[in-house]
C-alpha cells in the first residue's frame, strides 16, 4: 500500500501544478504497473508511470516533470485496442485531472508484446481476475489495427503463440 500511496501523492502533485498554472484539466490513460497498483489489480513494485501519449502539446512538461519517471508511448507502436477508452476506469480521487487506467483485460494484452518474466508474473496475477471473452475481443481489435507499426504487430504475433499456450486462450 506504500507504493500505491507513493504514486498517487505523485499524482496529485500533478494536479497541483496543472491548477497553478491554470492548465486546461486533460485526460490520462495509464497502463502497466502503476496502473494495476492504482487499479488495485495487482501490488509488484513499480515507480514509473506508463501512459498513453494523446498528443499532448510541450506545455505540458512543467507538469508531467512531477511524476518523476514515466513513459509516454505513442498509440501507434503499444498494443491497445482503439476501444480502451471506452473500457477505463477513472480513478474519482483526483478531481482536478481525469487520471483513468486501462482494464484488466486491455493491459494483460498490452503485456503479449513483451512477455519477459515481469509481465508474465504480471499476466498470471491478472488472468485470476481477467474476462478470458473480453481479452479475445481485444486481441481481434489490436489485430484490426490499420495503425499499427508492422514491427509491433510482428512480435505481438509471434508473441501471441505463447501467450495462448500458456493461458490455455
Amino acid at each position: 500500500m506504500q507504493i500505491k500511496k507513493e504514486l498517487e501523492e505523485r499524482i496529485y502533485e500533478m494536479e497541483k501544478v496543472a491548477e497553478l498554472f491554470s492548465v486546461e484539466p486533460f485526460d490520462m490513460y495509464l497502463l502497466g504497473g502503476s496502473a494495476c497498483i492504482l487499479g488495485e489489480y495487482s501490488y509488484r513494485a513499480t515507480r514509473d508511470f506508463d501512459f498513453i501519449d494523446l498528443n499532448y502539446c510541450a506545455t505540458l512538461s512543467k507538469v508531467f516533470v512531477h511524476l518523476r519517471d514515466f513513459d509516454m508511448l505513442e498509440y501507434e507502436s503499444t498494443l491497445i485496442s482503439p476501444k480502451y477508452k471506452e473500457r477505463a476506469i477513472k480513478l474519482e480521487q483526483f478531481q482536478y485531472l481525469n487520471i483513468n487506467v486501462l482494464s484488466i483485460e486491455d493491459i494483460i494484452v498490452s503485456k503479449i508484446i513483451r512477455l519477459q518474466e515481469k509481465d508474465l508474473q504480471d499476466i498470471d496475477i491478472l488472468m485470476r481476475r481477467a474476462d478470458i471473452k473480453l481479452i479475445y475481443e481485444i486481441i481481434d481489435e489490436v489485430m484490426d489495427r490499420k495503425d499499427l507499426f508492422d514491427s509491433k504487430r510482428k512480435r505481438f504475433i509471434e508473441n501471441l503463440k505463447l501467450f495462448r499456450e500458456r493461458y490455455n486462450v
